[in-house]
């Protein structure tokens, strides 16, 4: 089978022949229809993170696909069936993490394109388990952008408990930001969206945005401030700076939902204003297989968009060149 292989991370990733995978106990063979491409690919490709994978490895996380083969052991899941192979691939299913619902805390869980070879391919085998039905009606190239960059924002307004009226600020419009702005505009909020360029701006406006910020021509802290400040600020951009302006766009008890991951994450946290403004620094990583259910029910009721541009899977190096550039207005969607 085709797929795109990270050799080392000091090598372009690049489409080879391999040879396809075979089913074990508990497993699932998908022919993969449709694969987002996340920014946490290409950190994974260029070995950016302090836990890294180990080349050759496949990535991707976002894939969409129809069920070939099932281990005679599996159970749920039927040949035919439309799944999502998403971050989670695998958790011990007993400790206190996976017996209370935060799953993707779980020490001994592995990822899909991480530890787990995943869907920038013809066909990808899967945890039974940890595979989501996706529901009939959604097309695969919308329902992969859900299965991570749908269910991580998600997660992100869950864990803010925004309520009705209070003021989210959005700080990076692209693959998860004109999600985030969506589910936070489902439950009432008022959404500011901030980004640096125009056309992922104007994008806000299209879907809803109160508020955007030019954050290229003003202070986005200022802008935020001069309508009372953010209730909720919600990080997408991958840099340690957005960080720090998210933090002081805060009104006071306001909630920093920290989600992007800078390669060099670091910003300072002034524990004065902290603790004196009765503020609340959170880290929210990506949604449980439940999350993934809701997130597709919601876009099944047509309460979400997504906006997708589809590449052939060919085009995954300079699809990861563009998205570092900033030249992709939302998700960029791979077909084998």
């Amino acid at each position: 089978m085709r797929a795109a292989v990270v050799e080392g991370f000091d090598q372009e990733i690049r489409i080879e022949d391999v040879q396809r995978p075979s089913v074990s106990a508990g497993q699932v063979l998908v022919r993969i229809e449709a694969s987002g491409l996340c920014h946490t690919d290409i950190h994974a490709a260029h070995g950016d993170w302090p836990v890294t994978p180990t080349p050759p490895f496949i990535p991707g996380h976002e894939g969409i696909g129809i069920v070939e083969e099932a281990a005679a052991d599996v159970r749920g899941v039927r040949i035919g069936d439309r799944v999502a192979l998403p971050w989670l691939g695998h958790a011990c299913g007993h400790c206190e993490y996976c017996i209370d619902g935060r799953e993707t805390l779980c020490l001994e869980q592995r990822n899909t394109g991480y530890s787990i070879d995943g869907a920038f391919a013809e066909f990808a085998v899967a945890d039974a388990d940890y595979v989501v039905r996706v529901p009939d009606g959604i097309a695969p190239a919308e329902a992969a952008p859900l299965t991570c960059a749908g269910v991580t924002t998600y997660k992100a307004v869950k864990v803010a408990h925004v309520v009705p009226a209070e003021r989210v600020a959005v700080f990076g419009i692209g693959g998860l930001g004109h999600l985030a702005l969506q589910y936070a505009r489902i439950v009432g909020a008022l959404v500011t969206a901030v980004d640096v360029t125009a056309e992922k701006l104007q994008l806000a406006r299209e879907l809803g945005a109160d508020d955007v910020i030019d954050a290229a021509a003003q202070d986005p802290v200022a802008a935020l401030q001069a309508i009372g400040g953010a209730d909720v600020a919600i990080v997408l951009a991958a840099s340690p700076a957005v960080f720090e302006q998210a933090y002081r766009s805060l009104r006071r008890g306001g909630r920093l939902v920290c989600v992007a991951l800078p390669k060099d994450g670091a910003f300072p946290l002034p524990i004065f204003d902290l603790v004196l403004g009765g503020k609340s620094v959170i880290g929210s990583i990506v949604g449980t297989r439940e999350d993934l259910r809701e997130v597709f029910a919601l876009h099944a009721a047509g309460r979400t968009r997504v906006i997708a541009e589809t590449r052939p899977l060919e085009d995954v190096a300079t699809s990861m060149a563009d998205v570092l550039a900033g030249k992709v207005p939302a998700r960029i969607v791979f077909t084998p």
